[in-house]
């Protein structure tokens, strides 16, 4: 078993790929979730740089908790760990709050938050019991979410209330944990996502090609959430927004 573990719930080729990668170049063991890991970017994971990968629904609270457990009796208690899950579903795009379906609005927020929040507690029960480390912490709990954390856009409602419920649980859990020696944090990226692709360019898949880096680099956001991990307690980030140059906010 290694000293430090990280586990990224919520597995694609974009976020989630370049911070896997990342950690394992830091020396971590690297384990990801998702509902399919036999997605080709997580399988070329897997296979190129030695990522664990396991099937998980993380809004199943039994699943959750039986994915934690997997993983301390594989690898090890997590250090980190990184919950990296949009939650929107097929057809609640783009409605107006009275076209959106009141099921795909629940399956929205079951997908996004509440999967946070059963994340953030199985993340919490297992690193309590972890043992101080040289900086006085237990581990690191990071949520990725979106400008609709802070700003609810039209035609996105619930997308918007699950963005911010994520947020008001990641402010909650700051507050009571890090007290405790586990730092909690949250990124609301406000842009679109570009990762490498086949060809080399970056792209998004309704953005188009990034030109002049008009859209987020994953690699540079897997840099960020590192930057967090590490950082000293006495000055411990709870809120890191990201956003290109060109943004318009």
């Amino acid at each position: 078993m290694t000293d430090e573990v990280a586990l990224i719930v919520g597995g694609g080729p974009g976020v989630s790929a370049s911070c896997a990668r990342l950690f394992r170049q830091e020396g971590m063991a690297v384990a990801v979730a998702a509902r399919r890991p036999d997605k080709p970017a997580l399988q070329t994971l897997a296979a190129e740089h030695g990522v664990h990968l396991y099937e998980c629904d993380a809004a199943d609270p039994a699943a959750v908790a039986a994915l934690f457990d997997q993983v301390r009796d594989n690898l090890g208690s997590p250090r980190l760990v990184v919950h990296n899950i949009d939650g929107r579903v097929e057809g609640i795009f783009r409605k107006t709050i009275t076209e959106a379906d009141p099921e795909l609005a629940l399956a929205t927020l079951t997908n996004s938050a509440f999967s946070a929040f059963l994340t953030g507690r199985q993340a919490a029960q297992h690193m309590l019991e972890n043992d101080l480390d040289a900086n006085g912490k237990r581990g690191t709990i990071i949520y990725t979410n979106a400008s609709a954390a802070f700003k609810g856009y039209p035609k996105s409602g619930a997308f918007a209330m699950a963005c911010q419920a994520k947020s008001g649980l990641a402010e909650s859990m700051a507050r009571e944990l890090m007290p405790e020696g586990i730092h909690v944090a949250q990124l609301p990226i406000d842009a679109a996502i570009g990762w490498t692709q086949e060809d080399g360019t970056r792209a998004h898949r309704l953005a188009g090609t990034s030109v002049d880096d008009n859209m987020a680099d994953p690699d540079r956001i897997a840099d960020a959430y590192l930057f967090l991990h590490r950082q000293h307690r006495s000055t411990w980030t709870f809120e890191m927004v990201l956003r290109p140059w060109v943004e318009n906010w």
